[in-house]
């Protein structure tokens, strides 16, 4: 049977390819989709916010809680040695002992965060609900809010940086927000896409000496060979909804990957692409992938529901399956020092082996 295709009708309602209304999400990054049942938006464009300006407004800061490590977390990047970790009511947690402990930080929304950004030791970002995006200058400890914007009403899903001044935001309904001076001014660059049916775009990553990369709802890709300046829209392999992308150690490389198993690989910056087979126990991989690192070590790892970790030694040709015992769905991954994998998503934090395997939860 084939495989149902997600769509939505012009008042937000997603439908599947029987014309069924459907409130399912298929990964816990997709999660981010749903501010209520029924996803709206409205078509009033964002004037840049400044900084200054929301610094005046009272800040609302995330509840502190022993349980935010074990709450729903929707991606962890490094800032240095320092591994962070962002997910629901604005937790944002950190570590500076591998993911031994962790620490909450000074957050000023409770409002779900969906990715992190960090450019080095101290200066990162994160972004989320109401098309929020925060930044840090000293390593995730402590955050101000940069820009909101609470007439869109649909959530920023991830965010990139070149370097210091030079970054951009994606979301919901087309968003693309960019930025060249740190975040001080964030524009709405959502134009310089051709996708006129403004499909949610999920992720945006870099690829070695090629450009930036976009994927999306219904299988939307888009390229940019000049970083980000103008956007080139692609012809892609699938339908389906792609929950992320990432470039590999090798020039060119991108791979694809989003609902139901499906992983794909491009040796040419998306001009063509194969399917990469992925074999679990009792057959081909079923569950959704929904996050992914390029190690320090070349190697590649990508997660989904339940608790699906896959990894790759030869730059996305091919890729090993362990489904984890507890089934837990996961959003995101990174590597610490030894190597061993940091993985969040439902029931926060856990420590796992290079493969994959259980070392405990947190």
């Amino acid at each position: 049977m084939s495989e149902p295709v997600m769509r939505r009708t012009p008042s937000g309602l997603c439908v599947d390819s029987l014309h069924k209304p459907t409130f399912r999400f298929h990964s816990p990054l997709a999660k981010a989709l749903s501010l209520f049942s029924v996803l709206s938006v409205l078509a009033a464009a964002a004037a840049p916010i400044t900084a200054s300006a929301l610094a005046a407004d009272a800040p609302i800061l995330s509840i502190e809680s022993p349980k935010a490590v074990s709450s729903l977390l929707l991606d962890v990047a490094h800032a240095g040695k320092r591994l962070v970790a962002v997910g629901d009511r604005g937790h944002i947690l950190y570590s500076d002992d591998n993911g031994k402990s962790w620490t909450q930080a000074k957050v000023p929304t409770r409002q779900m965060l969906t990715a992190v950004y960090f450019i080095d030791d101290k200066k990162g970002w994160a972004v989320g609900h109401d098309a929020q995006i925060l930044a840090s200058e000293d390593g995730g400890a402590t955050w101000t809010r940069q820009f909101e914007d609470l007439q869109r009403e649909a959530p920023l899903l991830d965010v990139w940086f070149k370097d210091a001044s030079t970054g951009f935001a994606v979301g919901a309904y087309g968003a693309l927000l960019t930025t060249r001076d740190g975040g001080k001014n964030w524009e709405d660059a959502s134009d310089r896409l051709d996708n006129e049916d403004q499909y949610h775009l999920n992720a945006i990553a870099a690829v070695k000496d090629s450009g930036l990369f976009v994927v999306g709802e219904a299988g939307s890709m888009f390229r940019s060979a000049d970083w980000g300046e103008t956007w080139e829209r692609l012809e892609g392999p699938y339908e389906g909804s792609l929950f992320g992308a990432l470039g590999t150690a090798e020039p060119g490389v991108v791979i694809a990957y989003g609902l139901r198993g499906h992983l794909f690989r491009s040796a040419d910056f998306g001009n063509t692409w194969e399917t990469v087979p992925l074999k679990a126990g009792n057959g081909e991989l079923e569950f959704g992938l929904s996050g992914g690192a390029l190690l320090p070590d070349g190697s590649l790892v990508v997660v989904g529901h339940g608790g699906s970790v896959l990894k790759s030694t030869d730059s996305g040709r091919s890729f090993t399956v362990v489904n984890r015992s507890d089934r837990l769905s996961l959003a995101s991954v990174i590597a610490d020092e030894k190597g061993n994998l940091i993985l969040v998503g439902q029931g926060g934090v856990r420590v796992a082996s290079p493969t994959g395997a259980e070392l405990g939860q947190l």
